[in-house]
């Protein structure tokens, strides 16, 4: 068999297809958990060998609503016979724009809004700059240390992460500026984060020259640190003064992940655009920017759109999304499973002073393993040791952070208690496991 004849299609073990992609492709691809998935129900995962998974883990905050959900995947097949690709900007269909009228009419704020449709969170989050830059002619953006937008060389510049995601890519594009994110356990206050983006007025950049703010509600990637109020206040303080545009990063927190259907409207503040993409779709690739009708508009006509932005199974199923969120009052669920998981892992947290934090907003959950309780001396290898034996114990997690030793649970909105405590018994007996085996 020479280097470009497909292997044979028999062996379904998880190390055979493994040892494929090894060889098909880039390192690059990372791959958290050594299985092939066959099948998935809402908070469950089986792989090619039969073994059953519970996942903390949803796609990464994807499935909101669980894993095939039956209304999400019968309006996907009801939308497929009809047609599957027209290209919006050539010959519209109807889901895109009622879409775009339901996300316009549920994004925070009383000011008219206009949204537009594209393929995932990058992609969303590039095109709310290009956005804000043509509304305020200013080319200056202002994102926050710890912060993840995305993968393409634009969003690399602003998230505030090197490793895995920036080492060795770069120069990133110009007139991008980072300030510290308040971290309360990490020693920022928000008068320190505040007080560092004058310092970039005073020393790199003028406001008068900056088109916008991005930040997360939550830090993603960087460790879910939920924002504290008061900085978010002051941030839409600063951008009324100088004429700048607040862009919120909705791209994880978003569709009722933290207990709202946006996590902006935990903080009673305004962006003037949001991203969205992950739960949107309910795992189909959709993502949206909603904003101010006269920010929106701000490019002339061509100058927005995507040849397969908006795909008409991905808009059919996020309709559905949004139709099963309301009527399954999984924002108020979400609240309810983040209370019920904080509480469990702080009963955890009880005996292992190694965690040195459990915090969330919703079920938007975390816990950070700290050496001697010390914030300085972050335990990434406790949170290695952690994933791997949950892993082998049969529950998928992620970790986060800078340094990665934080501990994010992402489950899906929809899963059954029942499920969500066999997850969260898994998870104290693998930290039990690996603590104990280090003393």
């Amino acid at each position: 068999m020479n280097a470009n004849t497909l292997p044979p299609d028999t062996d379904q073990t998880n190390a055979a297809l493994l040892a494929r992609r090894a060889a098909a492709l880039p390192r690059g691809v990372g791959q958290a958990h050594q299985l092939f998935a066959t099948r998935a129900r809402n908070a469950e995962i089986w792989d090619v060998e039969g073994r059953r998974y519970i996942d903390f883990v949803a796609g990464i905050a994807v499935v909101n609503t669980g894993h095939a959900h039956p209304r999400v995947i019968a309006a996907a097949q009801a939308q497929i016979p009809e047609f599957t690709h027209t290209c919006f900007q050539v010959v519209a269909y109807d889901s895109y724009l009622r879409l775009c009228e339901r996300l316009n009419a549920l994004a925070p704020g009383d000011a008219p809004k206009k949204s537009m449709l594209v393929n995932s969170g990058a992609e969303a989050v590039e095109n709310a700059i290009k956005i804000a830059r043509a509304f305020t002619g200013r080319p200056g953006v202002i994102a926050f240390n710890g912060g993840f937008h995305g993968r393409t060389l634009l969003t690399l510049g602003l998230t505030g992460k090197v490793d895995p995601y920036k080492r060795g890519v770069g120069p990133f594009p110009a007139e991008i500026h980072h300030a510290p994110f308040p971290c309360a356990l990490h020693g920022i206050s928000v008068d320190d984060a505040l007080h560092g983006i004058e310092l970039l007025f005073k020393h790199d950049i003028e406001p008068e020259r900056v088109a916008a703010f991005i930040v997360e509600p939550v830090q993603g990637e960087g460790g879910y640190y939920p924002a504290p109020a008061e900085f978010l206040r002051g941030l839409r303080a600063l951008a009324d003064r100088h004429g700048i545009l607040l862009i919120a990063d909705e791209v994880q927190t978003g569709i009722g992940r933290t207990g709202k259907l946006f996590a902006m409207e935990h903080y009673d503040v305004v962006p003037d655009l949001v991203t969205l993409a992950k739960g949107l779709g309910g795992g189909f690739p959709v993502a949206a920017i909603v904003g101010r009708a006269d920010v929106m508009d701000g490019l002339a006509p061509g100058g927005l759109g995507g040849t397969y932005a908006g795909s008409p199974m991905a808009c059919a199923a996020a309709l559905a999304v949004l139709d099963v969120v309301a009527e399954e009052d999984l924002c108020q669920r979400a609240a309810r499973l983040g209370e019920h998981m904080q509480a469990r892992l702080r009963s955890i947290a009880a005996r292992h002073p190694v965690i040195g934090d459990v915090r969330g907003l919703g079920a938007m959950v975390a816990l950070e393993f700290l050496h001697d309780d010390d914030p300085a001396r972050p335990a990434a290898d406790i949170a290695r040791a952690v994933i791997a034996e949950a892993f082998r114990r049969g529950l998928l997690l992620l970790s986060c952070g800078s340094y990665g030793n934080v501990l994010r649970l992402m489950i899906p909105l929809t899963i059954e208690q029942t499920v969500l405590d066999e997850g969260l018994d898994i998870l104290a007996a693998a930290i039990d496991s690996v603590i104990a085996a280090r003393h």
